[in-house]
């Protein structure tokens, strides 16, 4: 069986990668659907992304990464796949992805769509929020507090973003 899990990734977390790995040991597969939003302004540019995710999942042999816009149920058609795979943070979370999941269903029957709790040190998070602190602190700050959050390599490119 596979699962989509879909998201900006705009970058990566370690909350991001605890699903995707708990995902990868009970789908077959596990397709990083990758949104390209053009009602946002991403930090980082798709193929950055692409480049984040693949250096993040490499040791999964059971991944795989596509790019898309537009409904994530047509995408899961085109895919032939029937099961969206959504971490949950908090309660503001699951009531945003309960509606999600209602709507994805009602434009593909075949849909459903499977909530992970998150691990409690990512319950806060956000990419949105880790980008808030990270262009706040730079260049002036010790960075060492982003480790809880993210990989050293995707620190690096905030860090390289933000210093410029």
């Amino acid at each position: 069986m596979k699962a989509i899990f879909p998201g900006s990734f705009d970058p990566i977390t370690l909350g991001h990668l605890d699903i995707v790995n708990r995902g990868a040991k009970l789908f077959d597969c596990v397709i990083i659907a990758l949104l390209n939003n053009p009602a946002k302004t991403p930090l980082f540019s798709i193929a950055e992304r692409i480049t984040m995710i693949k250096q993040e999942t490499e040791k999964l042999p059971n991944i795989q990464i596509v790019e898309y816009d537009g409904l994530l149920a047509e995408l899961a058609k085109k895919l032939t796949v029937n099961c969206i795979l959504r971490g949950v943070r908090n309660e503001k979370d699951c009531s945003y992805e309960i509606a999600m999941a209602q709507a994805n269903k009602t434009l593909n029957n075949n849909l459903d769509t499977i909530f992970m709790v998150s691990n409690p040190n990512n319950s806060y998070m956000s990419a949105s929020l880790l980008k808030e602190i990270a262009n706040a602190g730079y260049p002036n700050f010790d960075d060492s507090v982003l480790d809880n959050w993210v990989s050293s390599a995707v620190k690096q490119m905030l860090k390289n973003k933000y210093s410029k």
